[in-house]
């Protein structure tokens, strides 16, 4: 029986594999999708998260970033970071580093689904594979978290989703670069020396190319542009979950529960959990794991639900980006706040 099954090899899951390991718990991963897994995300990186990714050994190639800047028809606010640059870097390009760690400290990882889960007072057993304990790392619409009833009620009301393409064309910025409308937000990030990666996130319905409608200047900026990559999509973002743990099964990253990309915090806290849910494990004892995940996110869950409450608010909305603009400290404060 080994210590640790992981389900899932997205970077929630392969960094709580990596961090298992080095630990020097025995563990296994599963995953049915083909590697390098892609999805529809902003690609930025903080750097808080570059450097734990380089203390667990992961090497990443990517574009440095060096802040924030806010936009509307009418203003511009820049916040630069204090602690060091984030990284913009491919989906595929992080998976296939992790990859390649996984690899490194020989963790196997296995193509298969998990299905049925069991479990008593010793182990859980899915896939086959029977183990002291089990981390979901299965994503956004985790089916074992549904298994185990962990979900809860989901928002009905505009929920909001994400849509992502990339485009040739060498960045034009050294920050990553939001654009606001009454539409949604277009997320510009630099993910290497010829490429940028544009996520538009909105309630609306409709393609990429009519989101990209209402917002102008950057439609101006990718105008002769050569789309890169085809258009991929993920939602609804806003996933409400019971709890964390279910005897010997915790969940973790997106699959935890999750509140919106509009701070792009996601693999950052994916990573701060996932090493509290290692600890837990190495001192059997699953049941801290839930508060533990709730002091490591906390931060983050606060700002990014208070960003989306005003973002919702229609006399609120429009006023984020200019409040910004007045209050630039403010601003920079909380951009560093978060990374």
């Amino acid at each position: 029986m080994i210590d640790l099954l992981v389900a899932g090899a997205g970077p929630a899951g392969a960094a709580t594999a990596i961090r298992a390991a080095l630990a020097g718990l025995s563990v296994t991963v599963v995953e049915p999708r083909r590697s390098p897994i892609d999805k529809a995300c902003g690609e930025g990186i903080a750097h808080s998260a570059v450097e734990y990714l380089d203390r667990l050994g992961v090497r990443l190639e990517g574009r440095p970033f060096h802040g924030i800047r806010y936009l509307d028809a009418q203003h511009a606010v820049d916040a630069r970071f204090h602690a060091g640059p984030g990284l913009g870097v491919r989906r595929t390009t992080l998976q296939r580093a992790l990859a390649a760690r996984l690899a490194e400290l020989e963790v196997p990882v296995i193509p298969v689904r998990v299905e049925t889960i069991t479990q008593n007072q010793h182990s859980v057993t899915a896939a086959g594979i029977t183990a002291c304990y089990l981390a979901a790392a299965d994503g956004l619409h985790s089916t074992i978290r549904r298994q185990l009833g962990l979900g809860a009620e989901q928002d009905k009301s505009g929920p909001r989703r994400g849509l992502r393409r990339h485009y040739a064309v060498s960045p034009w910025c050294d920050l990553v670069e939001v654009y606001w409308s009454s539409l949604g937000e277009a997320y510009v990030t630099p993910v290497a020396d010829d490429l940028v990666g544009v996520a538009i996130l909105t309630s609306a319905k409709g393609t990429f190319d009519s989101h990209l409608e209402a917002f102008p200047a950057l439609k101006r900026r990718l105008s002769g542009a050569t789309e890169a990559t085809s258009v991929m999509g993920a939602g609804p973002l806003r996933q409400r979950v019971r709890g964390r743990v279910a005897g010997r099964v915790l969940l973790v990253g997106d699959a935890a529960g999750y509140v919106d990309a509009l701070t792009g915090e996601g693999i950052a806290v994916a990573l701060r959990t996932s090493a509290e849910l290692v600890r837990c494990v190495e001192a059997d004892r699953p049941a801290a794991y839930e508060a533990a995940w709730r002091r490591a996110s906390w931060e983050c869950r606060f700002l990014t639900g208070s960003l989306l409450w005003a973002r919702n608010r229609s006399l609120l909305a429009p006023r984020i980006v200019p409040a910004a603009a007045r209050l630039p400290k403010v601003f920079g404060a909380i951009v560093n706040q978060l990374a």
